[in-house]
């Protein structure tokens, strides 16, 4: 009982740390981006700021999915069933 529970507080804390760096990325990219975009409008009349936003942005929702479970190609739980599989298979 005492593994399960072990395990699942580690899960647990590893979930955590994974919503704390997405809401750490997130705040980043709150902060820099106005900051380079402020740049772009004072330096240049090309809107280069757009592929970092763009590219930041892409990485940021594969944070966010990362941190929230959320995966539309393998589905909600995915991970678990796939182990829970593999562990009732006689021949591993």
């Amino acid at each position: 009982m005492e593994n399960i529970t072990d395990y699942r507080y580690k899960k647990a804390k590893e979930r955590v740390e994974c919503i704390k760096g997405f809401y750490s990325n997130l705040t980043a990219y709150a902060i820099v981006i106005p900051l380079l975009a402020y740049f772009n409008y004072i330096s240049s009349s090309f809107p280069w700021v757009i592929f970092p936003a763009i590219g930041w942005g892409i990485g940021l929702l594969g944070h966010w999915m990362s941190a929230y479970d959320k995966n539309p190609f393998l589905g909600k739980g995915w991970e678990q069933r796939k182990i829970k599989e593999l562990m009732e298979k006689d021949k591993f």
